[in-house]
């Protein structure tokens, strides 16, 4: 299979970009039901929403608040990347596969289009890691380059 991405220096750019993008999504996300920012309802209420709607316990409806919310802010700065990335991975999973699942494709009748999206670039993050623009770069020194 031939590779699009040539060198590393466009790779690590295109992870950026991915990087940036699910960053923001998730922060915001987690934002709404952890803090009522950008018009979310807050923790009380997104967490009686969580259980009245999907039978999600309280506990893990932190795990979920928090890892969107912590995580987003991580993988958005590429800081512990992979473990954040699997982190929203797993979160996306059990959204799709039970709460979007059942409800056909589009996100317009809540369907799973959506989720399933962030999920896969999620993984996709955690394959190719943070790339060379990234806190975990400068840190760790790692300048991992892709697998051809």
């Amino acid at each position: 299979m031939k590779v699009l991405v040539k060198n590393y220096a466009d790779y690590s750019t295109v992870t950026l970009l991915l990087r940036i993008i699910i960053g923001i999504i998730f922060f915001a996300h987690g934002a709404q039901k952890a803090l009522g920012w950008f018009g979310g309802p807050g923790l009380a209420a997104a967490s009686e929403m969580f259980q009245k709607n999907a039978g999600i316990p309280y506990p893990l409806f932190l795990l979920s608040t928090f890892t969107e919310l912590i995580g987003g802010l991580l993988v958005l700065t590429g800081l512990l990347t992979r473990i954040f990335s699997a982190g929203l991975v797993i979160n996306m999973a059990v959204a799709v596969l039970h709460v979007h699942l059942m409800k056909g494709l589009f996100s317009s009748n809540g369907g799973f289009e959506y989720p399933l999206t962030l999920l896969v670039v999620s993984f996709c993050i955690f394959v190719t890691g943070p790339g060379k623009y990234s806190l975990d770069n400068l840190i760790f020194n790692k300048n991992e380059k892709p697998n051809n």
